[in-house]
């Protein structure tokens, strides 16, 4: 591993002497999720919103939360300790925490307890826009009942960037099997028409991203009216203005595929602004 630290079940260590035993069923089945945060100034950004993803991943896959990760304080107390050690002109840390079932075994797994990881690199927002995006055609999404959490379906990801980038374009927009909208790479994806806002709905198999509910959620504090559905991709491509969200900024696409979008929009400024006042 690289330089730095990391918390290998709670206990923080020089990153390059990081061991993981075997038998791994993570690296054997996938088996686990991970989360990805940010901490700054103190404070674990979103963090009900996020261990509440997790608790509904652990139930899902029938895993046991740590008790260090288990409430807000604590999973704010445990991650403190890698962000504290981080030097101090890093500023804003970016967290990402890989949980996996602990024990050995074949696809039947004999334990319900659960190893888990965190290693911090420097947040680095990114709210530039999206010059030139496109709609995947090797990778689709799939709703599972473990689509909504990011981990068990990280390679159709990996697949979506190889693809963006061998065609050169700084962003891909998925589609689910059945042609709908459903997500950007790393991202939820948004857009406005006549002042509504839309997303596609977790049933298309998108992540159900943190930085995507709160959006929502600040969106219908604002009086905007929103629209979570199945939406064919004239529904995104006769938008005004198209963008994604993630931990790392909100980005407003361009061109989809040569069609031209907003470059500014009001209503994605005051997303920004009511979303920064109400940060906790």
């Amino acid at each position: 591993m690289s330089d730095g630290y990391a918390l290998l079940d709670g206990t923080l260590l020089p990153a390059r002497e990081v061991q993981l035993a075997l038998p791994n069923r993570g690296l054997q089945f996938n088996d686990g999720f991970f989360e990805t945060m940010i901490y700054e100034a103190g404070r674990l950004r979103w963090a009900a919103e996020h261990l509440a993803r997790m608790q509904q991943a652990a139930r899902v896959l029938h895993l046991s939360l740590p008790p260090s990760l288990s409430s807000v304080a604590q999973l704010t107390g445990t991650l403190q300790a890698l962000a504290d050690a981080q030097p101090p002109t890093t500023g804003a840390v970016r967290l990402r925490l890989q949980l996996w079932r602990a024990g050995g075994g074949l696809y039947t797994p004999a334990t319900s307890e659960t190893h888990w990881l965190a290693t911090a690199t420097p947040h680095v927002p990114n709210d530039a826009p999206v010059g030139r995006a496109g709609i995947a055609h090797s990778i689709r999404t799939h709703f599972s009942p473990v689509s909504f959490c990011k981990g068990p379906y990280a390679l159709h990801y990996v697949l979506a960037a190889q693809e963006r980038a061998a065609r050169g374009l700084d962003e891909l927009l998925l589609l689910d099997a059945h042609g709908h909208v459903a997500e950007a790479v790393a991202a939820a994806v948004f857009w406005i028409r006549q002042n509504e806002l839309f997303t596609p709905a977790l049933e298309t198999g998108c992540v159900a991203g943190v930085r995507r509910a709160r959006l929502l959620q600040v969106a219908e504090a604002a009086g905007i009216r929103c629209h979570m559905d199945l939406f064919p991709l004239t529904a995104l491509l006769a938008a005004e203005a198209v963008f994604t969200a993630n931990v790392a900024g909100i980005r407003l696409v361009q061109a989809i595929d040569g069609q031209e979008f907003a470059a500014q929009h009001p209503l994605v400024d005051l997303l920004r602004y009511r979303e920064a006042a109400t940060q906790p």
